[in-house]
């Protein structure tokens, strides 16, 4: 049996968006789950556009998330000798040949088409057959266009879609390289996909339109045709296709918002792919469940509050120390000190079961941090006459218990007992005293992580 072959060949001209990382995790997923190989390939032949930091971001996203490769990085760019090739056979007997129609000439064709009520296309005029006699025009460098056959009809049974099929009437003479030989997507990917033996296709159906062109290629060059599979479009909450302006940005922004690696993993792999009910699966699970036949033929709509579900479950579960790791740098660009304050992974213990992002747990985090002073005001609020006699008893008692939550815990419920006081009388004052501010989390556990000395100290200066 032949072994499964798949790849991930995003252009480094742009953003690597979730369409992007979700077509490269379903064939990365399609190659683990047979057994098979998965290779990255970097297709950089739009040299103007092709920038080094968009390729920096690809490798970083496929870190992040996990998707290792097999084979690659391999960039186009440093398969320009192959193509070159290639389309020197083709010309050599006719499956290709030269164009030399200049942009004006044939936007004049395309004009005089659509006021016939004509679909554009090109109408083979310099095929050889058409051209004979015809003087090669001065200062027009030609392109080179893919002899398309005529007639019949391009078929395949899509893994996602079904069978399509397409009528070669449909398809015109392709440029598939510019006047300096650089080779067009259709063509680049056809010769790339050929050299790595891949086996399957799994991109996004924005692509479907190509997947003929690109047939018709392998079989003049006499070769095995790829599977394809079209994973439907991913879609706004409005319904229109996922942008910008729904808030859709580069996939590296979602760490530096908050988010953990497996929880976009899980969404990314739910998003027009299902298993029964499953919603949350590790991706051990989803490897051993994954089959393309599960793919929705159904666009996939982004719903931005099931991501933070998502992220809200995978930080509850998450490892405290990794959390800590991750959370430092956040508290500390929010003007926290880390350094001689309560330890870090304890704090995210207490705070991380409230929180969708880690600058949830930063922010919820900052006042064991923070200078905790509390404004004058507030004190005044809260620190009246009435309530000092039970701060000092409250202060007298901590000064004598072991520094555990159960005993702290206990001592502030004598102190409430004995001045005949409700919790929030005492817990307000308490909690300006000591962190700067009346809301955290239960004040049994903040005081155990303040320490007895920040504690005791704080509430001497109400005495």
């Amino acid at each position: 049996m032949t072994q499964v072959r798949t790849r991930f060949a995003p252009s480094p001209t742009g953003m690597m968006h979730l369409g992007n990382a979700r077509a490269g995790l379903f064939s990365w997923a399609y190659a683990r789950h047979h057994g098979g190989q998965f290779i990255l390939r970097i297709e950089d032949t739009d040299l103007e556009r092709s920038t080094e930091a968009a390729i920096k971001v690809i490798l970083d996203s496929m870190a992040w998330l996990g998707l290792d490769y097999d084979e690659g990085p391999i960039r186009q760019t440093a398969r320009l000798d192959r193509y070159r090739a290639v389309l020197d056979e083709m010309l050599a007997d006719g499956r290709a040949y030269k164009c030399y129609a200049s942009r004006e000439e044939l936007e004049a064709l395309r004009e005089e088409q659509r006021a016939r009520g004509l679909k554009p296309r090109y109408d083979g005029r310099w095929r050889p057959e058409n051209a004979q006699g015809k003087a090669i025009p001065e200062g027009v460098k030609p392109v080179i266009r893919f002899r398309n056959p005529d007639n019949g009809d391009v078929s395949w049974t899509d893994l996602v879609k079904g069978e399509i099929s397409i009528s070669n009437t449909e398809l015109d003479d392709l440029v598939i390289a510019r006047a300096d030989f650089v080779p067009t997507y259709n063509f680049a990917v056809v010769v790339d996909d050929l050299d790595m033996a891949i086996t399957h296709v799994v991109r996004g159906d924005d692509h479907v339109n190509n997947t003929p062109r690109q047939i018709n290629i392998y079989r003049a060059l006499k070769a095995p045709v790829p599977q394809f599979a079209h994973l439907p479009t991913i879609l706004g909450p409005d319904g229109e296709k996922l942008s910008k302006r729904h808030g859709a940005v580069s996939v590296m922004q979602y760490p530096a918002d908050g988010y953990l690696p497996e929880a976009l993993f899980n969404y990314l792999a739910r998003l027009g792919w299902s298993h029964g009910d499953a919603e949350k699966f590790p991706r051990e699970k989803f490897l051993e469940w994954f089959d393309l036949a599960q793919v929705s033929r159904s666009a996939a709509q982004f719903d931005q509050a099931k991501l933070a579900w998502l992220n809200h479950e995978y930080i509850k579960e998450a490892d405290n120390d990794r959390l800590a790791g991750l959370v430092a740098p956040l508290i500390e660009a929010l003007g926290g000190k880390l350094e001689g304050a309560p330890d870090l992974a304890r704090v995210v213990a207490l705070v991380k079961d409230r929180a969708h992002t880690l600058h949830d747990i930063a922010n919820a985090a900052l006042l064991f941090y923070a200078n905790g002073k509390a404004d004058p005001a507030l004190l005044a609020q809260h620190v009246t006459d009435a309530v000092k006699p039970a701060l000092a008893t409250l202060r007298e008692k901590l000064g004598a218990v072991a520094w555990e939550k159960p005993a702290i815990a206990a001592a502030v419920k004598e102190t409430l007992t004995q001045h005949g006081l409700k919790m929030p009388q005492l817990a307000m004052p308490v909690r300006a005293l000591v962190a700067g501010q009346t809301q955290t989390p239960s004040l049994d556990a903040v005081l155990e992580l303040f320490g007895r000395e920040r504690v005791l100290s704080a509430l001497g200066t109400s005495l």
